[in-house]
């Protein structure tokens, strides 16, 4: 790995860049490197009452978000906290909530 990649910053969703957080190609193999080979616009990210950043930050507990236990549900995640069972958000609703 450390002939090939390098560390880098790297965005997370719904938190924001973080310094060295990332692996990127090395300038040596920067012809392999998809993000330099093709333009992609991946856009804003979508608006959304989601408040996932929060939860992994530490802000809020999942229940204080509006969505959580309403139109947010493991059935139906609309934030990466709910779509898997290891998620901080699908672990609260299976195991923590009191009522929803």
């Amino acid at each position: 790995m450390d002939k090939v990649l390098e560390v880098c910053d790297e965005a997370l969703r719904g938190i924001g860049v973080i310094p060295a957080s990332g692996w990127g190609l090395k300038p040596e193999y920067s012809c392999f490197d998809a993000k330099l080979r093709f333009t992609v616009d991946v856009g804003e990210p979508c608006k959304t009452k989601c408040r996932c950043g929060d939860v992994i930050k530490g802000l809020i507990t999942p229940d204080e978000c509006a969505l959580f236990g309403k139109t947010c549900k493991p059935m139906n995640p609309i934030g990466p906290c709910m779509v898997s069972a290891e998620g901080s958000c699908a672990a609260f609703y299976q195991y923590m909530r009191e009522t929803v």
